[in-house]
């Protein structure tokens, strides 16, 4: 249990470049707490095999850019946390350009602010991405999740209840995409779907569109560059 134990493994690791694996690293919590993962493998070059992160309750950034820039991982760890926390996925793998397998699944049905914004951000070899059950979104939730990944059909997203920025860029510039995902909402938040595909070169067919309540920049620049 890592309550109140803030920034407790604070770039422990970070551009330690040398290191292959952390496997056989025990992090047992399953209660995290305020950033208390940040950074941690941060920019480890070399870093192929991770721990197991058993966590079910997450804090405020606690894995924001635990991963971020591990050139040469290319599997990410199970994430079974259901209770979420503002940022608390926050860049975790950006940057990681071998990553070709994510999670399975992210399980948590309530999301938060931010909780996912560019979590897998310019990971270039990632081609398959977590089933999304959430049906309830919230502000930048998505935010710039799926940039530039090379990712050639998109996850289901369910939600019909939607926030500021909860889409913005999601899938902006995965130039291999061909088909985009049911958008099943019918009422719409400033700038929700802004940008979402922009840059998807591939993308052959746009999907239907039923909202009839709209808000300022929802749509704005939604296919720009397709």
């Amino acid at each position: 249990d890592l309550t109140g134990k803030n920034d407790a493994f604070y770039r422990l690791f970070s551009w330690c470049t040398n290191l292959i694996s952390a496997e056989n690293l025990i992090l047992p919590a399953t209660t995290l707490s305020k950033e208390c993962y940040y950074s941690m493998f941060a920019d480890c070059k070399s870093l192929i095999n991770t721990p197991i992160l058993p966590a079910t309750t997450l804090s405020y950034a606690c894995y924001v850019n635990m991963f971020g820039g591990c050139e040469s991982l290319t599997k990410a760890p199970e994430l079974p946390a259901t209770t979420l926390a503002e940022k608390c996925y926050q860049d975790m793998f950006m940057g990681c350009y071998s990553l070709t397998k994510a999670p399975e699944i992210l399980p948590a049905k309530t999301l938060t602010t931010s909780c996912y914004e560019r979590m897998f951000g310019w990971c270039t070899s990632l081609t398959k991405v977590p089933y999304l059950p959430a049906e309830t979104l919230t502000d930048r939730c998505y935010l710039n999740m799926f940039n530039s990944c090379s990712l050639t059909t998109a996850p289901e997203l369910p939600a019909t209840t939607l926030a500021n920025s909860c889409y913005f860029s999601m899938f902006d510039s995965c130039y291999l995409l061909v088909k985009a995902p049911e958008l099943p909402a019918t009422t719409l938040a400033e700038s929700c779907y802004s940008y979402m595909f922009s840059g998807c070169s591939s993308l052959t067919k746009a999907p239907e569109l039923p909202a009839t309540t709209l808000a300022d920049g929802c749509y704005y620049h939604m296919f720009g560059n397709c």
